[in-house]
């Protein structure tokens, strides 16, 4: 992860917040011992900390602490309509962390969230049983990395190989992790599980600089997919979501020809293309936190509830991106979201 924090900034989780009924849980101390000069401070319910109003979210996202607590209620959610299943029956998402060490400018996570600080939910055993429940009764396409990026602070949490080893064990579950990182030695380590899918999603360089703080490059994001399939695993590319920006059409077949230029698309399970699109209640509370920002303050279109790109520039964009990836992988391996 380059450039995460600033100088004048405090160091990366230099302040950890615990609820007091995990204080002693193995996760939790394993999570302690990765920062042993951190200032850990003892609290009733992860809420008191993560909600307190009138939070400055940019200024947290500089210096951002850990919250690590117990999930309660609902551990797994039906999928969302703006969201892909792919295809797959009964899809659901759950959210063993909430809020991403990276901080996209178009993150629906700034208009879901009243802070940019994390919380680890270290009862993964919990939701584990969860799914399990649910397996006894049907399969079970599962979304874990929807609401922030596992794989980025996998070298801190290990989530994404205690995952591994579950979904291994079950012939009917199947797992999708999500993620911007590049994390070479994860898949040069890792053996590959074939109901896991680990999904990229890839933006042009021109995104990637503009809006994608803190994120790997367009390149090392194709190197490490790149690994991952030499490695064996089941890779899922995401074009999704296309952003605006001037000259749009000449970024993204530069992106596409060099995504083609280093990876045999033939090879990756399938490729999914969006535009942007959001919440109207996230788009509100968005604009706050990027008042400057020139994609999410884009004139959008107003449908049942979601913003989104205007159709014709929708349809322009989706179909643009769809007839480059066809000139370089099987049709029928390529999802746009409304179909």
């Amino acid at each position: 992860m380059k450039n995460l924090k600033e100088d004048c900034f405090n160091p990366f989780f230099s302040h950890i917040y615990i609820e007091k009924q995990i204080r002693n849980h193995p996760r939790t101390q394993g999570v302690l011992a990765k920062f042993p000069s951190a200032s850990v401070i003892e609290i009733s319910h992860y809420k008191d900390v993560f909600c307190r109003s009138k939070q400055n979210y940019q200024l947290q996202h500089r210096s951002q602490n850990l919250i690590l607590a117990a999930k309660q209620g609902a551990l797994l959610y039906k999928g969302a309509p703006v969201c892909q299943n792919f295809g797959n029956s009964n899809f659901y998402y759950t959210s063993c962390m909430m809020n991403c060490v990276f901080d996209c400018e178009y993150c629906y996570l700034k208009g879901m969230y009243p802070s940019a600080n994390i919380v680890v939910f270290v009862n993964l055993e919990d939701i584990f049983a969860d799914v399990e429940q649910m397996l006894k009764k049907h399969s079970l396409y599962l979304c874990v990395s929807y609401d922030t990026d596992l794989l980025a602070l996998e070298g801190i949490l290990g989530y994404v190989r205690e995952w591994c080893l579950f979904t291994e064990k079950h012939d009917n579950l199947k797992i999708e992790i999500r993620t911007k990182c590049a994390n070479k030695q994860f898949f040069q380590n890792s053996r590959p599980v074939s109901n896991i899918i680990y999904a990229f999603t890839l933006s042009p360089q021109a995104v990637v600089e503009a809006c994608e703080r803190n994120t790997p490059s367009l390149t090392e994001r194709i190197s490490c997919i790149a690994e991952a399939i030499q490695a064996g695993h089941s890779v899922r590319i995401c074009f999704d979501p296309m952003i605006y920006l001037p000259a749009w059409k000449s970024h993204y077949k530069e992106m596409i020809d060099q995504v083609g230029n280093t990876i045999d698309l033939n090879k990756i399970l399938d490729a999914s293309v969006g535009t942007f699109r959001i919440s109207q209640d996230y788009l509100k509370k968005m604009r706050k936190q990027e008042p400057d920002s020139s994609v999410v303050w884009f004139p959008f279109q107003r449908e049942n509830g979601f913003y989104h790109y205007p159709d014709a520039l929708m349809e322009q964009m989706e179909c643009f991106l769809v007839e480059q990836l066809q000139k370089k992988m099987a049709e029928e391996k390529i999802f746009r979201w409304r179909e």
